[in-house]
């Protein structure tokens, strides 16, 4: 089952498979923003209304916002 970064709740971490086909406009963004694959992530806080959501990825923090997030292939670690 592929699941994707809007399957993560709060306090879930995991790691990048890969890209959804179809989100070619995202993926290089993504990328530049230093969600590659097999890098760990994991989920900080969603906004009330569920966007944006906010990671840690390599000892930082981003902001991505759902439709971005749902291009995103992860699997839970841990």
């Amino acid at each position: 089952m592929n699941m994707t970064l809007n399957d993560f709740a709060v306090g879930d971490c995991g790691r990048v498979l890969g890209f959804q086909s179809g989100g070619g406009a995202y993926r290089r963004k993504l990328l530049s923003m230093g969600l590659t694959p097999c890098v760990e992530i994991q989920v900080l806080r969603v906004a009330p209304l569920g966007d944006p959501v906010e990671l840690r990825v390599r000892g930082t923090s981003l902001s991505l916002r759902r439709d971005e997030a749902s291009v995103l292939e992860v699997e839970r670690v841990g």
